[in-house]
């Protein structure tokens, strides 16, 4: 699906669009995390629009030629790719229109209308908005923005893997949060060429697992139903070129709760007044688990990959 060389392309491309976020070390707190390693927290929740989602949109669109967007953007959310997708069209000056299912964060409805998007509810899940959004493209024109099957978005999010590597060699284990699985993919292949023996560990909600369903038949399967009521993370059917990727570079997927990702949400509130969504927040989740695959890791780089108010009311 793509190549160290389509991430690094991406990042020369999208660089002056968005920020270099920062890293800090997950010390100095009251309730430390019940691991013996060290742990490094990737802030990405302070990229443009509040999640990673912001590379990969605008890599799209920055890999797009002009004509296709004349008509505007359309896709489908559960939040943070509709931000970044809002964002993107604002920078492009066309229309987006986001389809969001109906568990979606109304605070992240309320600021993609802020960025100047049409949005509209379609569906319980994102599957149901999805299909919205691809009848609306066939009909409009619009062009239309998959969150994580298409080569130059998982390209745009693999430069996060990049920019990690910049900052810090100081890690042999990754934590990142799943939905659909563009993100781990990108970042993974990006890693994994300069580091192949850093281990990468997916986090899943127990309510959707759908990469670890995949891995564990050996191929993607699209899940009956799909429970977790994090929108950011679910998805009923990974896509098939996103999985390879995934399965060649996934050392384990640890399932978490969405009560769990809430509590996470709320220690990284209390001890850092890190306002992180249940998504952001499920890298630590999984650290707070006591998952056996954190025993012998010795330096932990956790993404905290999404921004939200959730963890911040208690």
């Amino acid at each position: 699906m793509i190549t160290i060389a389509d991430i690094e392309a991406a990042q020369d491309r999208i660089s002056p669009y968005v920020r270099r976020t920062p890293i800090i070390g997950a010390s100095r707190t009251r309730d430390p995390l019940p691991v013996s390693a060290s742990v490094t927290m990737k802030l990405e929740l302070h990229q443009v629009t509040g999640s990673f989602k912001a590379r990969g949109a605008m890599n799209r669109l920055l890999g797009t030629p002009p004509l296709e967007i004349e008509a505007g953007i359309v896709t489908a959310s559960g939040g943070n790719h509709g931000l970044a997708v809002a964002r993107t069209a604002k920078v492009a000056g066309v229309p987006a229109v986001i389809y969001v299912p109906g568990n979606v964060s109304p605070a992240k409805v309320a600021k993609m209308r802020e960025w100047g998007a049409d949005v509209r509810t379609a569906g319980a899940d994102w599957s149901a908005s999805n299909e919205a959004a691809l009848e609306y493209a066939r009909t409009s024109g619009a062009s239309y923005f998959h969150p994580f099957a298409d080569p130059l978005v998982v390209a745009g999010q693999g430069t996060l893997g990049l920019e990690i590597l910049d900052q810090t060699w100081d890690f042999d284990t990754i934590v990142v949060a799943v939905g659909g699985g563009g993100l781990i993919s990108g970042l993974s292949t990006a890693i994994k060429a300069q580091r192949p023996d850093v281990r990468v560990v997916a986090v899943e909600p127990t309510g959707s697992p759908t990469m670890k369903a995949s891995l564990d038949a050996g191929e993607v399967v699209t899940l009956p139903k799909v429970t977790s009521r994090v929108a950011t993370m679910s998805c009923r059917r990974t896509d098939e070129r996103v999985f390879e990727l995934a399965r060649r570079n996934i050392a384990e997927v640890v399932l978490v709760s969405d009560d769990a990702m809430l509590a996470a949400s709320r220690w990284l509130w209390f001890e850092f007044g890190i306002a992180a969504d249940l998504s952001g927040a499920a890298s630590i989740a999984a650290l707070q688990s006591g998952h056996p695959v954190f025993a012998d890791s010795k330096r932990i780089c956790a993404l905290i990959c999404g921004a939200g108010a959730e963890g911040t009311v208690s």
